[in-house]
């Protein structure tokens, strides 16, 4: 399709069910910032089928890519190696991500090249299920009030029932999507907390299964075949975003046990990563392309989750989500339910917006890096200045004020609605609000991991 054809008409859709694709082309609109058009109009987008893609889908419906002048296809990848493979070798321009797969790749674990972030897709999100058979053990070993069990349940109630597999020698087995995912490191955490192991990778000895002195085997499965994969009985259980625990509930073969709202309040989830080759190349479309997600995010945060049975509607279509429009909502308007006719009030399970999700924290990327040395993908040590050098390399707060500014500027947005940019210095005060007690203070990351009992730390190897 021609560029003036396009001018003939605002909006004209193509989707295509079976491809997982969405495509819609628009009329040029409002120059990206003061005349600073897009140096590319023409635009594919990558992203997993989970809740938490939805910044993308509702910039594409509400037509907020349009608005920018960008001609956008959303695209659904078959897993999350494709999605970042895609990205470096060009075929995307951008996709929905782990927000350790940009720290990853930079930093050479895996994939190797240079990934940038300027947005964060959302806080929250995740959740923990076992199978039924689990359950019916842990719950012997958790507190009760009033008939249901008392939240949240650490990962002490599952230690003894992973005895139980020892003594039978059984394995016991946990899905989580890649080995740089959040799910994995709230996993490795929820179960080290618990006293646990979840094992050591050892990338220097070629050893990249994560098993290594593990009480508890951890292996990578796709998000949607989550439920399934459980139900054969090939692992016990997961960790996954939605609307994959939820579907467990529905299916009535497991009971998600705890979120991650419960393991870290409020923490960091999903980004939207670029290639730096990409972000040097086209710096106003990227500008463009953080405004649109922007205005995307608010939108679902708006009025007190207001327009969130919206947004359900629209990512239960099956090139979004492709989950039932009742399974998408369980979690994604305020609640969620764990144990079947168990629900309750998340407010935050999903955050798009609020609490300035959007912003890309240095002190974020700190963290998830903390965790890779933690858990040896990292293998030796690393002073505190290495820590903020990668920060600084991967997440781009200077791309994204400049969109919140254009916003500003534009009278969509007020200036309260985003940090106090003159002052901001990308870390977040100390945070406390973890299962185990400890505290994480972004610009202290080896006296973090010091406090640790279980993980490396220090010039630890393995």
């Amino acid at each position: 399709m021609q560029r003036e054809k396009r001018k003939t008409s605002r909006r004209n859709f193509v989707k295509s069910v079976g491809a997982g694709i969405v495509t819609a082309a628009t009329l040029l609109a409002t120059p990206t910032i003061q005349g600073a058009e897009p140096e590319k109009e023409d635009l594919r987008f990558g992203f997993i089928k989970l809740t938490d893609m939805a910044p993308l889908a509702i910039a594409y419906e509400k037509g907020y890519f349009e608005d920018e002048g960008l001609y956008v296809t959303l695209e659904a990848q078959a897993n999350w190696k494709v999605l970042l493979d895609r990205v470096i070798d060009g075929q995307l321009d951008g996709a929905h991500m782990l927000a350790g797969q940009p720290l990853g790749a930079t930093i050479g674990y895996g994939t190797q090249d240079h990934i940038v972030t300027a947005f964060s897709m959302d806080l929250n999100g995740n959740g923990i299920t076992v199978s039924d058979t689990v359950w019916e053990e842990m719950k012997k070993h958790i507190p009760h009030e009033n008939g249901k069990p008392v939240h949240p349940i650490k990962a002490d109630a599952l230690k003894p029932v992973i005895d139980q597999y020892r003594q039978r020698g059984k394995p016991f087995n946990m899905g989580m999507v890649f080995p740089v995912s959040t799910h994995n490191y709230e996993l490795r955490y929820w179960l080290a907390a618990g006293g646990i192991h979840p094992g050591y990778y050892a990338p220097h000895r070629n050893d990249t299964s994560g098993q290594i002195q593990a009480d508890a085997l951890l292996s990578v499965t796709p998000p949607p075949q989550m439920p399934a994969t459980m139900e054969a009985g090939t692992i016990d259980g997961y960790c996954v975003g939605e609307p994959w625990n939820q579907q467990a509930v529905f299916k009535g073969i497991g009971v998600p046990v705890i979120t991650d709202y419960e393991i870290w309040k409020n923490n960091p989830e999903k980004v939207f990563g670029v290639s730096k080759q990409w972000a040097d190349q086209y710096p106003n479309t990227h500008v463009a392309v953080v405004k649109a997600l922007i205005r995307a995010a608010q939108w679902l945060d708006a009025d007190h989750n207001a327009n969130r049975p919206e947004a359900a509607k629209i990512l239960s279509r099956p090139y979004y989500v492709g989950a039932d429009e009742e399974v998408i909502a369980n979690s994604m308007t305020g609640t969620f339910e764990y144990e079947k006719g168990d629900q309750r009030a998340v407010p935050d399970f999903n955050v798009f917006f609020r609490y300035n999700a959007t912003y890309p924290y240095y002190s974020d990327a700190v963290w998830y890096l903390t965790q890779m040395r933690r858990w040896g993908q990292i293998p030796e040590s690393k002073p505190d200045s290495w820590y903020m050098e990668v920060a600084k390399r991967v997440y781009r707060p200077d791309i994204y004020r400049k969109a919140a500014e254009a916003l500003i500027a534009e009278g969509k947005f007020r200036s309260e609605d985003f940090p106090d940019f003159d002052h901001e210095d990308g870390f977040r005060p100390a945070q406390e609000d973890f299962i185990d007690g400890l505290t994480f203070d972004g610009g202290k990351p080896n006296a973090y991991l010091d406090q640790f009992p279980i993980g490396l730390k220090g010039d630890q190897r393995i």
